[in-house]
């Protein structure tokens, strides 16, 4: 095997050119290969991060819906509790405002009552000495009788 000048001039110019791809060329698409490496490892962290985020959210969303939908609860039980607390307060007041009616018109009912048998008292007495006038054939004066006529007057309420 002979080691001839061509031989050696390509071992020289293939040293230099892997010289120059070491300094010149290797460096940048190291450089661009790691930078690639680093986007594409960012992408997939904000990937996880936002999947990470959206998991939260979805969990916040959750947590706000049940607390609304116990709240609507809570606010139709207490409306529930008014309303039938209003109705009882109705009731009462309607059974309180019959209760006074029916006192008011038992009350206006006795004193009709009294009125009338007061009424009928004069009216039985003007008959009683209508009466007795026509008995005795002469006139009999109401006044001078008041004390007579006002116990006729009692005779006759008590029976």
């Amino acid at each position: 095997m002979q080691i001839n000048a061509t031989l050696i001039g390509q071992a020289l110019v293939f040293l230099i050119l892997i010289w120059f791809t070491f300094k010149f060329i290797w460096p940048p698409l190291l450089g661009a290969i790691e930078e690639r490496q680093k986007k594409i490892a960012d992408g997939l962290a904000a990937a996880d991060r936002g999947q990470k985020d959206l998991e939260d959210a979805k969990s916040k969303a959750n947590e706000i819906v049940r607390e609304a939908r116990d709240k609507a609860l809570s606010i139709v039980d207490s409306a529930s509790k008014r309303s039938g607390e209003l109705v009882e307060e109705a009731k009462h007041a309607a059974a309180t405002e019959g209760n006074r009616i029916v006192t008011a018109a038992r009350a206006e009912a006795g004193v009709e009552s009294a009125r009338a048998r007061d009424e009928l008292r004069r009216d039985v007495s003007r008959l009683a000495v209508d009466g007795a006038s026509r008995l005795l054939g002469r006139e009999v004066d109401a006044r001078a009788h008041a004390q007579l006529l006002e116990e006729l007057a009692g005779q006759i309420e008590r029976r």
